[in-house]
């Protein structure tokens, strides 16, 4: 198992590192322990939380409903959780 990403039951938690307002949204790579990911959308009025689930859900394949911001709603450091998913699954979607 990976540092960033955890398994809580039947759901998997990821320790994410959130750069917003970059030119586009990516997973970057490592960040200590958590996973980088860039987003395009600027940390205003929630806009960079909304489109980091919405990228998630798309990267992982699961609805936006799947997935929940649980910390960090004001800091570059966010856990996410995603409902119903494998550790293995969700890794390798979003390693590619």
């Amino acid at each position: 198992m990976t540092a960033w990403l955890h398994a809580d039951g039947q759901d998997v938690i990821l320790s994410l590192h959130i750069q917003p307002g970059a030119k586009k949204t990516e997973v970057v790579g490592l960040h200590g322990d958590a996973l980088k990911i860039r987003l395009a959308a600027p940390p205003v009025d929630g806009k960079a939380n909304a489109a980091l689930i919405a990228f998630v859900a798309v990267k992982v394949g699961a609805s936006r409903t799947a997935v929940e911001l649980v910390s960090g709603k004001t800091s570059r450091t966010k856990r996410v959780r995603i409902a119903a998913a494998t550790p293995e699954d969700v890794r390798a979607a979003l390693e590619s």
